[in-house]
């Protein structure tokens, strides 16, 4: 995150005695990601956080790919994806690569017999359907329909869903989240070209401090294997923190669309970014208003990266049989472009609806077998006149 957050108490310096009502020692922990360069936070906790009791079971749930080198464009169903209790086995990895993972989530119930930490990747997830609360050990951060979760790596939470009807779009990312540079000046603070401020980036203000012993089970995600870890103390226990890495949520309908006389390029959609793709957000907005313009957007080769996009509400101008859940995936190596009918449909509109979101990856993305389970073969063929 570009800007500073505090919240519960902290001593007024770092790496100070800072005590407890009966004199002993709260205990600090520095969360940080690249080392010592990047973005960090100073926590403080009722406990150790460093004590295990037990390691259980390790089990792999490594992505299983069908399509190592992929050219052909394709569909999928992904509301065909099968509701499950369980969070971590709702989640289905469609498309991969060595960057990132793009995975689709119907989790029925909440994570109540355990917690969840991703070590390998920050999480991007959106919220598609269902409503509930985000509960992580640096606060809590309600979520609703349209909403990013943005969850940095390492972060130890809980998914609270109020009801069973839950769809979720999720990006793993193997490097770490940003918002986009070219909207920002050189302290962070974004500028007033950005399609979002500070103002509509929600921070945790909600600090759930426990003061537990017992056996608390942490499913701990690292290199593509779930490893059980019990720890002796309750993972929320932590009174206080400030810096700079910690979850947020940002909302898809908070997003100002950029619009010109003429159709304008993806990058003005761009939400979020990393060194390895990035993610964008189609939202409803003016279209283009050039006398003669056509909004429907130009025939484009996918040269340099490959584009997911995941279709949310609305019609979509470019696209004929598109539905909510749906994905479509273009390949880099190939041009891809409106499809028939399209192009003559747009002129003359002057708004759009749709609503989706999509990921640009600068690698080829490798297609899994659960994505085959809920492909449309035969999407590559839907530009034939």
């Amino acid at each position: 995150m570009p800007f500073y957050h505090k919240l519960g108490k902290i001593p007024h310096k770092r790496h100070i005695q800072f005590r407890k009502e009966d004199g002993s020692l709260y205990y600090e922990q520095l969360f940080g990601t690249i080392g010592f360069d990047g973005m960090s936070t100073n926590s403080y906790h009722e406990y150790r956080p460093t004590m295990v009791k037990e390691i259980r079971k390790q089990y792999s749930i490594a992505p299983k790919v069908a399509k190592e080198n992929n050219i052909k464009s394709y569909r999928f169903r992904g509301f065909q994806v099968a509701p499950e209790n369980d969070y971590l086995q709702s989640r289905k990895v469609v498309l991969t690569n060595s960057d990132c993972n793009i995975i689709l989530a119907a989790p029925k119930e909440s994570t109540k017999e355990y917690f969840y930490k991703n070590t390998d990747a920050d999480e991007v997830i959106f919220i598609h359907k269902g409503t509930g609360k985000l509960r992580t050990m640096l606060g809590n951060l309600d979520f609703k329909y349209g909403d990013y979760l943005v969850i940095p790596r390492g972060i130890i939470y809980k998914l609270d869903f109020d009801t069973e009807d839950n769809r979720l779009f999720i990006v793993e990312s193997y490097r770490p989240v940003y918002t986009p540079k070219r909207y920002r000046n050189w302290f962070g603070q974004l500028l007033e070209h950005s399609p979002f401020c500070e103002r509509d980036i929600r921070r945790p203000e909600e600090l759930e401090t426990h003061n537990e012993k017992g056996d608390f089970i942490i499913n701990v995600k690292k290199q593509d294997e779930i490893i059980e870890m019990v720890y002796a103390t309750h993972p929320f226990d932590v009174v206080g923190y400030d810096g700079y890495n910690y979850p947020y949520a940002f909302s898809i309908h908070d997003f100002e669309p950029i619009t010109g006389r003429i159709h304008q390029p993806p990058p003005v959609h761009q939400t979020f970014e990393t060194d390895a793709f990035v993610i964008c957000s189609f939202v409803p907005r003016l279209y283009d208003y050039h006398p003669e313009a056509i909004p429907a957007p130009y025939n484009h080769s996918n040269i340099d990266s490959d584009e997911v996009l995941y279709y949310v509400d609305g019609d979509f101008m470019s696209r004929n049989d598109i539905a909510p859940g749906h994905i479509s995936l273009h390949p880099a190596g190939i041009p891809h472009g409106p499809h028939p009918g399209a192009a003559e449909r747009s002129i003359g509109e002057t708004v759009t609806e749709e609503l989706a979101v999509m990921v640009d990856t600068f690698k080829p993305l490798k297609v899994t077998e659960e994505a085959m389970k809920i492909a449309d073969e035969d999407y590559y063929k839907s530009w034939l006149e």
